[in-house]
């Protein structure tokens, strides 16, 4: 495995763990780390990425970092809406590469996302409306970039189940499987915002928010899933 994202593992256990057992300063050392260690990885490994690929990877990334500092604080509304503006500029980075790659909208994928979006969305209004609109926006960047992620063309080798590619050997077989994890850590973040009460649930359920996140970014970053031929 390559150092970095053997650093990033290792980050993203301890931001697990900071998020857990309620310890901030653990997340405010390992977190900032994780998206910077993917991009180191790409900038070692990823030197034969088509540049555009390699430029918007490496920007994702960087908005990716502005969210996940802001969203350490996951309690705070002001904070959870620049976060998810954070990552709606990454949604869209990761679309448009997706999309360069050759990933075209599947009607079976696409109702599911919808499904998902107008589910999320009604929640929000009917209980967080101070905070409906901006997150019901970032959810259609997620909804757009994990319909482009799960096209089984992106590994057309791979074997395909209910319209989304089995993990293999094959990196463009994993990132239908990444999206899926992110859609699960973002509705969990919708979940943990209107359902959480106690200290203890506020708490575990963000150890799974960010553990499903860590690796759907490891996933969805790998250099290699972008530098097979179109």
């Amino acid at each position: 495995m390559r150092a970095f994202r053997v650093g990033y593992l290792a980050a993203a256990a301890v931001t697990v763990a900071g998020a857990v057992t309620g310890r901030d300063r653990l997340q405010w050392f390992a977190k900032p780390l994780l998206m910077p260690l993917l991009a180191a990885d790409i900038a070692r490994n990823g030197t034969a990425l088509d540049p555009v690929d390699r430029g918007l990877l490496l920007g994702s990334l960087g908005a990716a970092t502005v969210g996940d500092v802001l969203l350490i604080d996951p309690d705070d509304d002001r904070r959870l809406v620049a976060g998810a503006s954070s990552f709606a500029v990454m949604q869209t980075g990761y679309a448009v590469l997706w999309s360069r790659r050759g990933a075209k909208p599947r009607p079976a994928i696409v109702a599911q996302r919808v499904l998902a979006w107008l589910g999320a969305g009604a929640l929000l209004r009917a209980k967080a409306p101070a905070v409906a609109v901006p997150l019901t926006a970032y959810g259609a960047t997620l909804a757009v970039a994990g319909t482009l992620a799960s096209d089984p063309a992106l590994a057309p080798a791979a074997k395909s189940v209910a319209g989304l590619n089995v993990p293999s050997a094959d990196p463009r077989s994993r990132l239908g499987l990444g999206a899926l994890l992110f859609t699960v850590s973002d509705g969990l973040i919708v979940l943990r915002r209107l359902f959480a009460r106690s200290s203890r649930s506020r708490r575990l359920t963000e150890g799974v928010i960010l553990a499903t996140y860590s690796a759907a970014q490891y996933l969805l970053a790998d250099p290699e899933a972008h530098t097979a031929a179109r």
